[in-house]
């Protein structure tokens, strides 16, 4: 385990790193010893400096939900970070590309929560019983780490790459929405560049909300009623610059967009 200055030092520069716009190297390549146990306490303190900044937390993301990033990343399990106030937009906006450093788009749902879910023992049933509503959502990702470099230590120090994300403004009932076969079309300028399936995240997003709230649990952390859930990509990542507007449809759910100023 990693003493507290360095989890401190790791933090404060991505921290910074944050708020200048500006990449770092690889935290993986100067110290070899993060663990992944050490990268979730970089994150935790770096969700505390943004907090202390005037953030406010209002629910969490899952990512590395698909076998192929898992692969990538050569992890066996999904990760997760925590989404904040200042992250959101509402379906249509203009998102200056300034505010984001290497940002890309996906395509998920994002799930909002009436009851509390504490774990660990929470199953997919207690899931769609604990929501209140699902919504299609662009996530655009972001990296503080140059280059996209990263091991599954970097992304989880880094918060999870969260960057923004945008809700729909249509929410639907979880019981009248199949989340294991709606199909996802993305474009960008008008040209098709991804397409999914729900059964991309953990077979079901449902599995990666008990996912995420029975690890969670684990370590006395609930999911609370009126949290926001992003529950995982349903199609590849999609660079994005300036100028474009991305558009998104999921089977039975509705659309998202977003522009890129």
């Amino acid at each position: 385990m990693m003493m507290d200055d360095a989890i401190l030092a790791h933090s404060r520069e991505l921290f910074d790193a944050l708020m200048q716009r500006r990449t770092l190297e690889p935290l993986t390549e100067r110290n070899q010893d993060l663990t992944i146990e050490d990268a979730y306490r970089v994150q935790r303190r770096l969700i505390e400096l943004q907090c202390d900044h005037g953030s406010r937390v209002i629910g969490r993301k899952i990512g590395v939900t698909s076998h192929a990033v898992m692969t990538m990343l050569g992890v066996e399990q999904p990760d997760f970070g925590i989404l904040l106030d200042d992250m959101a937009y509402g379906r249509g906006s203009v998102i200056a590309v300034d505010r984001l450093i290497q940002p890309k788009a996906e395509a998920e749902i994002a799930f909002v929560l009436k009851r509390t879910l504490r774990g660990p023992g929470v199953t997919a049933a207690e899931v769609l019983a604990a929501t209140e509503g699902v919504l299609p959502c662009f996530e655009i990702v972001d990296s503080r780490i140059r280059d996209w470099k990263i091991r599954i230590q970097d992304t989880v120090a880094d918060n999870a790459s969260c960057g923004v994300f945008v809700l729909g403004d249509r929410m639907v009932a979880p019981h009248e929405f199949d989340f294991y076969s709606c199909g996802v079309v993305m474009e960008r300028n008008g040209q098709i560049v991804g397409l999914g399936a729900g059964a991309a995240s953990m077979g079901s997003p449902v599995n990666a909300v008990a996912w995420l709230a029975n690890t969670l649990g684990r370590f006395g952390v609930p999911l609370e009623s009126g949290e926001i859930i992003l529950s995982g990509a349903l199609s590849g990542m999609v660079n994005v610059q300036k100028g474009d507007f991305l558009q998104m449809e999921i089977g039975g759910l509705g659309r998202c967009s977003v522009c890129f100023g």
